[in-house]
């Protein structure tokens, strides 16, 4: 029986891979900074606030980055911000690399953060467009299996720059490896095609405006869309974000361990993830979207209060760090299928792309409130209780979400 990869078409299958590694480096770009925060708390002295702060800016830019995205590619194309998104994000990691204060990161970060949102609003768009509605969850979510991809890839350039450099040197080197990612677009120039759904709605672009498109997304018909998918991603989000923020700073300080120990975690951690991507893609196909969010988020607020809250000795932390991946993943995995599935062609990039990225500048909280309870509360604890009330928000969404397996995409409103 051939498999879901192979009923794909040559284009499609070019479409898939952009996509795929387009995510992957934006993660790995993106989780750069979650490996150089304990360096920084050392070099600079910064305060772990202040790291939070920075997560939570670029996350937040991030989300305002994906709402413009969204618009753009419902207006020029979702090819071209992609690759947009793709050269922005990759220069301004690059940049970060030479800052020397908590303000000038601030500001690079902030930056790279528009380029970040952008990825994501433009090829979830364009993957689930060309492919096939029966295929679409474990195509969609096997692109975002692409996240714990780029931040395995970050993993290892953290072991072999902080291994063979010292930290104050390291740690920018670290930064300009994120200036590779830019590379890609050029094999996306000539491989790369528009989705045909973005070409079928080039009449209703011709006589409708950017802010037409933006107006339609909280019209009585579509405003409980976009606020259902809004909040579930911003559970989701905040939730998985505040692992990826803080996971390296936990094994390094509370639980005291090397960095090659981290790393050893953090690979457990990784590969959770990336089954959670491709086992819920899967799953969302065949259960259905809304019962695979449930599932995850189940899921994922038992383990993370179980491997922050107790006292567990290290082998069981070690172990555990694969159903955390594999559930903080799961829920992210039907995002782009269903959100695809929920809109309509002529406002998919802008009401995806404001649904996600709201709720990412709302989830981008959740890292900063973890930095700023650390300090009264500690930090497994923080990251537990603000972890767990994040994805209980997704349990509740998935009740009363619109199941969208199989649907036919609609074009207009």
């Amino acid at each position: 029986m051939q498999s879901w990869y192979g009923t794909m078409a040559p284009s499609q299958k070019k479409t898939f891979w952009a996509c795929f590694m387009g995510w992957a480096l934006d993660a790995m770009d993106v989780q750069l900074f979650a490996f150089v925060i304990p360096t920084l708390l050392a070099v600079w002295g910064m305060a772990k606030a202040e790291a939070g702060v920075i997560s939570t800016s670029a996350l937040i830019a991030s989300a305002i980055g994906g709402v413009i995205a969204g618009l753009l590619a419902d207006r020029i194309g979702r090819v071209k911000v992609l690759k947009l998104a793709i050269l922005w994000f990759s220069l301004f990691t690059g940049l970060s690399a030479f800052t020397d204060s908590f303000h000038q990161l601030l500001l690079t970060r902030s930056l790279q953060g528009l380029g970040f949102g952008g990825e994501w609003a433009a090829g979830a768009v364009l993957i689930g467009e060309v492919v096939d509605k029966r295929i679409r969850g474990r195509a969609v979510g096997s692109v975002q299996a692409g996240w714990p991809v780029g931040y395995a890839l970050a993993a290892l350039a953290y072991w072999v720059t902080f291994n063979l450099l010292p930290d104050h040197t390291a740690w920018r080197v670290l930064f300009l490896i994120g200036l590779l990612p830019g590379f890609l677009v050029l094999w996306m120039r000539r491989n790369i095609a528009e989705s045909e759904a973005f070409e079928a709605a080039a009449q209703y672009r011709e006589t409708t405006s950017l802010w037409t498109n933006f107006a339609l997304i909280f019209s009585p018909k579509v405003f409980p869309l976009t606020a259902m998918a809004s909040l579930m991603a911003a559970g989701a989000l905040g939730g998985n974000y505040t692992i990826l923020t803080w996971l390296v700073t936990y094994l390094r300080e509370t639980q005291g361990l090397t960095i090659s120990m981290t790393t050893l975690y953090l690979s457990v951690n990784i590969f959770g993830s990336f089954c959670g991507y491709v086992g819920m893609a899967y799953l969302s196909d065949f259960l259905g979207r809304r019962k695979t969010f449930a599932l995850s988020a189940a899921g994922a607020t038992v383990t993370v209060l179980v491997y922050t809250q107790l006292h567990l000795p290290m082998w069981s932390l070690l172990l555990l760090g694969f159903p955390l991946g594999l559930f903080q993943s799961g829920i992210v995995s039907g995002m782009g299928a269903c959100f695809t599935e929920l809109f309509p062609a002529q406002i998919r990039g802008t009401a995806g792309g404001f649904s996600y990225n709201f709720g990412r500048g709302i989830g981008a909280l959740v890292p900063a409130g973890v930095g700023l309870t650390s300090a009264s509360f500690g930090l497994a604890a923080s990251i537990g209780v603000w972890a767990a009330c994040s994805y209980v928000l997704v349990f509740l969404v998935a009740l009363v979400l619109p199941e969208t397996r199989n649907k036919e995409l609609e074009i207009h409103v």
